[in-house]
C-alpha cells in the first residue's frame, strides 16, 4: 500500500472537464496576460476574503515582495518574521534591502507575540506574521503591538487560502495578505502564481504598477516596476479550483480531525483553537524519534515529510545577521521534532487509516 504526500494527478481529475474547457477557451481568445480571467480570478478571491482588493501576481515570493515594497519598506528598514517558515518570509524583506528580525514562535509554529515588542527597534517598520500549516497566527494581539508602534503588519498567509481567525478571514487581518497558489497549496494553479489582499486603495493601486513594470497606460512608467503578473490561463485554473476551495478545505480538516482523534495521545499533534477554522495545508505532529518514524512510514510506503529541518537564522544565507543556536529555542527544538503527515484531499479513509495505524504500532513498539 503506499499513501502519497500530494496527489497531482488525482486532483486533476477532480475538476478535469471544467478545466480543459476553461483553458480552452483562454487559448482560443488569445488573451495571455492580464486577461478577463484574471480580473475574474481577482474579484472572486476578493471576495473569499472579505477585501475590496485582490492583486494576482506571478508567485507568493512576489506577493511578499510587492507588499513589502508598496508599504514602503526599503534598505536600512527591519521586519520582523518568525524563524521556522519557508524561506520567502525572510528572503524578501532581505531582497528589498530591508533587515529580517526573527522572533521565536509559540509550541503551535506561531510567531509568539510575547516576545515581538522586545525585538521592536527604531527601525522596525513592518510585523510579518506567518500562518503556517493553514493556522492564523494570533492577529489581535499582533495587531495591539503594531498600532502601539505604528508599524504595517504583513501577513503571509501562503498556506492559508480559506482559514479563518475569530470569523474573519486570512488576508483581511493585516495591512496586506500575500498568498502562494503554488501547486503545493490547498488552493493550486498548474504552475507559480499569488495573490496579494487589501482593503486600502492607495496600496491596490501601487502594487498592480509594482506588478506590470509601473506602467500607466501604454507608455508612462511612473514607478520601477516588476514583472510579475498572474497569466491568464493560471487565473482560468484557479477560478475553476477556487469553486471547490471550501470541499477541499472540509476533506483536509476531517482528514485532520481523525490524525488528531486517534493520535494525540501517541504524539505531539495540532489543537484546533475554538476561535479558529484552520485549513490544514500541512498536518504537523512532534516526535522525539522523527527520523526513526519517518523511516518507519517510508518502509511502509507512506511519504510523511520533514518540514524546515533547519531554522532560517541558521541557514548559511543569514550568517550575516549574527544569530546563533539557542537564540529561538522553540523554533529549534521543533525544527527536530517536526513531522508533516499526509492530509490532502485525495486522500481515501483507509488511507488515513493505514497512516494511523503504522504511527501507533511505531510508538507502541517503542521505537
Amino acid at each position: 500500500m503506499r499513501v502519497p504526500f500530494t496527489n497531482f494527478p488525482a486532483q486533476f481529475e477532480a475538476d478535469r472537464e471544467e478545466i480543459l474547457q476553461t483553458v480552452e477557451r483562454v487559448l482560443r481568445r488569445g488573451e495571455y496576460i492580464l486577461g478577463p480571467e484574471v480580473g475574474a480570478f481577482e474579484q472572486a478571491f476578493a471576495t473569499l476574503c472579505g477585501v475590496r482588493h485582490a492583486i494576482g501576481v506571478g508567485s507568493g515570493t512576489d506577493a511578499l515582495i510587492l507588499a513589502l515594497k508598496a508599504v514602503g519598506i526599503g534598505p536600512g528598514d527591519e521586519v520582523i518574521v518568525p524563524p521556522i517558515t519557508w524561506i520567502s518570509s525572510a528572503s524578501s524583506v532581505a531582497l528589498i534591502g530591508a533587515t529580517p528580525v526573527f522572533v521565536d514562535v509559540r509550541e503551535d509554529f506561531l510567531i509568539d507575540p510575547t516576545k515581538i515588542e522586545a525585538a521592536v527597534s527604531p527601525r522596525t517598520k513592518a510585523i510579518m506574521p506567518v500562518h503556517l500549516t493553514g493556522r492564523c497566527a494570533d492577529m489581535e494581539a499582533i495587531h495591539a503591538i503594531a498600532a502601539r508602534h505604528g508599524l504595517a503588519v504583513i501577513e503571509d498567509a501562503a498556506q492559508a487560502a480559506g482559514a479563518r481567525d475569530n470569523g474573519r478571514p486570512a488576508g483581511s487581518l493585516g495591512t496586506v495578505g500575500c498568498f502562494s497558489l503554488h501547486p503545493l497549496k490547498n488552493l493550486s494553479g498548474m504552475g507559480d502564481a499569488g495573490i496579494v489582499t487589501t482593503d486600502d486603495e492607495a496600496l491596490a493601486q501601487q502594487m498592480r504598477l509594482l506588478r506590470n513594470h509601473g506602467i500607466r497606460g501604454r507608455h508612462e512608467f511612473v514607478v520601477w516596476g516588476w514583472n510579475s503578473r498572474l497569466d491568464s490561463v493560471q487565473a482560468a485554473i484557479l477560478g475553476c479550483r477556487l469553486k471547490r476551495l471550501g470541499q477541499i478545505t472540509e476533506q483536509r480538516r476531517r482528514h485532520a480531525a481523525r490524525y488528531q482523534a486517534a493520535l494525540a495521545s501517541l504524539v505531539a499533534c495540532p489543537v484546533d483553537r475554538p476561535d479558529e477554522h484552520a485549513i490544514y495545508h500541512l498536518f504537523m505532529i512532534q516526535c522525539e524519534a522523527r527520523e526513526g518514524l519517518r523511516r518507519w512510514l517510508a518502509e511502509r510506503g507512506i511519504d510523511a515529510r520533514v518540514h524546515y529541518p533547519v531554522p532560517i537564522h541558521l541557514q548559511p544565507c543569514s550568517a550575516s545577521l549574527g544569530y546563533r543556536e539557542g537564540d529561538f529555542p522553540v523554533a529549534e527544538a521543533a525544527a527536530r521534532r517536526m513531522l508533516s503527515l499526509p492530509v490532502h484531499q485525495s486522500l481515501a479513509e483507509h488511507d488515513v487509516e493505514y497512516v494511523i495505524e503504522s504511527v501507533r504500532a511505531f510508538v507502541r513498539g517503542g521505537r
